[in-house]
């Protein structure tokens, strides 16, 4: 049997006609930019994940990158200011920390959840702190109430990574409206995907939208008026018509995810693998299954020869990237021996029982 990480294509086709329909309209219009499909998406994806507002941006780095920029423009954080991340995250989460001249403070996650550890994020405040940016990493949700009075009795800004958790609720609360503002990645392989890079902006606040959007649009609210230097991030029309039909099927197939985490939890019963802990069902949508073993390149080997397809995320961590050469001397263990052992099994909507199974059975005979 053959069983891949990721069948894109075969997820796609569960909602090909609908899709090539919502495209064609597209075609038909002539209108392919900052048109009807996109306000719809916002309109949809903002009720879903319970905010005021979303803004469409072209990828989900430009959606973190944006939301910094606008709190720099609206005083609220200047270069230099300090920006706390976790150590256990894809590069991204720095990358829009760097790029608006900020400075990434890496924290340590919780070894069990592999995101940030709320035990260790006030040690790591300085008076040039100005915001926490924690990121729901593989799906599940990274916030708990110590985060936000944190946030409370230091004047920090939350800002919400959500790009691998597009559903994940938190006591009734949805991921990415749990912060002051968000960042979604729509990439296609997210829970959310779009046929290309997509992101988007979730928020409550009025004026930050406002700033978001136009900067999003070379800092322009009106055509050809430029207030600020801005940059050409914007969602078209084509992937917001698709995202719209895919947000319709994104509770039953986060649904299926977490029918197939159960399976993975309650069956594999090696001694040799360590499974993800999980806080609360509801809080994890399942992006990535990701294991722990102390020989994860022979397991992968011995799962390959069974024509299983895994993935490591992520094989270096951030601080060992040659794009952030001063912190190679950095010491973060734990986001280290996570790196070193980790391994993602296949899991999307489309899994089959069987396959999920043979998955079950070949990491229980290693």
């Amino acid at each position: 049997m053959k069983v891949k990480f990721l069948d894109l294509q075969e997820l796609t086709n569960k909602y090909n006609d609908e899709i090539k329909r919502e495209v064609c309209d597209v075609i038909d219009s002539g209108w392919y930019l900052l048109g009807e499909r996109v306000k719809k998406f916002e309109t949809h994806f903002s009720d879903f994940c319970g905010t005021a507002h979303c803004i469409g941006v072209a990828n989900g780095l430009d959606a973190l990158n944006l939301i910094l920029r606008a709190y720099i423009h609206q005083g609220a954080m200047k270069e230099a200011d300090e920006v706390i991340v976790p150590a256990n995250t894809f590069i991204a989460s720095l990358l829009a920390i760097s790029e608006n001249r900020l400075k990434p403070i890496l924290v340590e996650p919780d070894i069990h959840t592999y995101n940030i550890d709320p035990e260790k994020i006030e040690e790591a405040i300085t008076p040039k702190t100005k915001a926490i940016m924690i990121v729901h990493l593989y799906g599940q949700c990274a916030y708990d109430e110590r985060i936000g009075e944190i946030c409370k009795k230091y004047n920090l800004k939350l800002i919400e990574d959500n790009a691998q958790a597009q559903g994940a609720d938190y006591f009734g609360r949805k991921t990415g409206s749990l912060g002051n503002a968000a960042g979604t990645s729509f990439y296609p392989g997210k829970n959310l995907g779009a046929l290309g890079d997509a992101g988007a902006v979730t928020t409550n606040d009025e004026e930050l939208a406002s700033l978001i959007r136009m900067f999003a649009n070379y800092g322009s609210r009106k055509k050809y008026v430029n207030e600020v230097k801005g940059i050409n991030s914007r969602l078209d029309e084509i992937q917001a018509a698709l995202l719209n039909v895919k947000l319709k099927y994104l509770p039953a197939d986060t649904k299926r995810r977490q029918q197939i985490a159960d399976e993975y939890l309650s069956n594999i019963n090696n001694g040799k693998i360590i499974l993800p802990k999980v806080i609360r069902p509801e809080g994890h949508v399942w992006h990535l299954f990701v294991i722990r073993t102390a020989n994860r390149d022979m397991l992968q080997k011995h799962l390959s020869d069974r024509g299983i397809q895994t993935l490591v995320h992520y094989p270096i961590p951030p601080h060992h990237q040659g794009a952030y050469a001063e912190l190679r001397n950095s010491s973060f263990p734990i986001t280290e021996k996570i790196h070193k052992e980790c391994l993602s099994l296949p899991m999307s909507p489309v899994l089959k029982d069987e396959e999920v199974r043979y998955v079950i059975d070949a990491i229980n005979e290693y």
